[in-house]
């Protein structure tokens, strides 16, 4: 089902449903993703809807980053958008008039990839940023915390693309680490080029025999001269409830609330992990060169485009 509401009253949320697909249950079902902000890099482009519907060759953003969470076995979503977008909820609401269409002029095959993903989710639930949370890329877990309630849960940045053959295979893992350890979060990492770790936060690590890759700080947008290393956070987490009363507790940083500063209060109070992501499978898509590189890494893998492209960039050079 697809839900909307304010975030003080998400429980009163009205609700139309979509599809019901009952799977094996794992340990941790519920996402949020974060989708809020005004994706200035892209503008005018997005004026009049969210950077996650940008397309990556036919299908938007936002439509890859759940076949992974439902890949990794994931059910029920919550989407925490800007104030008044809509876009990201009509993409998700069946439109019986382009079904209808579809039918008659016997194109049903166009909206395949869609039904077969909304079919795997119990439920997909949106939620405004609104202005009486500060910015930055912690609130939008306050925002669901009714959503998230007591479980722990996969928090996601939706600028980054996880490109694997079998989406949802890392976010596995990570899930699986998780259990295994129960820590406060596992957060996904890859080490970068010294020039882009800038661009990251960069984590500092504890050495301890009991847990593997323990993280004791994770610092935001250094230079490689001061980041304590070159592992840069990749935009994935599988977190505990703990973080909706850190976060409260938080205070602004120029006027932001970081998910980094709740990461290393309870890195030093409880147990935050990483986990190394594989080389070539994180790539952001926040700017338009770099979005542009996850086009051709998708079109290169793609067997109905790859050759046609190799030839185009061939003559191109």
């Amino acid at each position: 089902m697809v839900c909307s509401g304010s975030p003080q009253k998400a429980s009163l949320c009205f609700c139309s449903h979509i599809n019901l697909f009952q799977k094996n249950m794992s340990k941790i079902t519920k996402a949020v993703l974060a989708c809020g902000g005004w994706s200035t890099r892209f503008l005018p482009a997005v004026k009049t809807f969210a950077k996650q519907m940008v397309p990556i060759l036919d299908k938007p953003q936002i439509h890859y980053i759940l076949e992974e969470l439902a890949g990794a076995g994931i059910t029920d979503i919550c989407i925490v958008h800007r104030e008044g977008e809509d876009s990201l909820k009509k993409y998700f609401t069946p439109d019986l008039e382009l079904e209808a269409y579809l039918q008659e002029t016997g194109k049903v095959a166009a909206m395949a990839s869609w039904h077969e993903l909304v079919s795997k989710f119990n439920s997909i639930q949106f939620l405004p940023q609104t202005k009486d949370f500060p910015y930055g890329n912690g609130v939008p877990i306050l925002v669901a915390k009714d959503f998230i309630g007591t479980d722990p849960f996969v928090y996601l940045f939706a600028d980054d693309l996880h490109i694997e053959d079998t989406p949802g295979t890392f976010l596995s893992q990570m899930i699986a680490t998780y259990e295994q350890y129960q820590p406060a979060a596992v957060a996904a990492v890859e080490e970068v080029p010294a020039p882009e770790i800038v661009r990251y936060g960069s984590v500092k690590y504890t050495p301890d025999p009991k847990y593997p890759h323990r993280a004791s700080a994770i610092f935001e947008k250094l230079p490689a001269s001061e980041a304590p290393s070159l592992f840069g956070v990749g935009g994935r987490f599988v977190l505990s409830a703990k973080y909706i009363e850190t976060l409260q507790n938080t205070k602004t940083s120029k006027g932001e609330l970081w998910l980094a500063d709740a990461n290393n209060y309870l890195a030093k109070n409880d147990v935050v992990l990483t986990q190394e992501l594989p080389h070539g499978v994180w790539m952001t898509t926040g700017d338009p060169l770099r979005w542009l590189k996850a086009n051709i890494t998708m079109a290169l893998k793609h067997p109905e485009f790859k050759d046609s492209l190799i030839e185009f960039m061939k003559k191109s050079l």
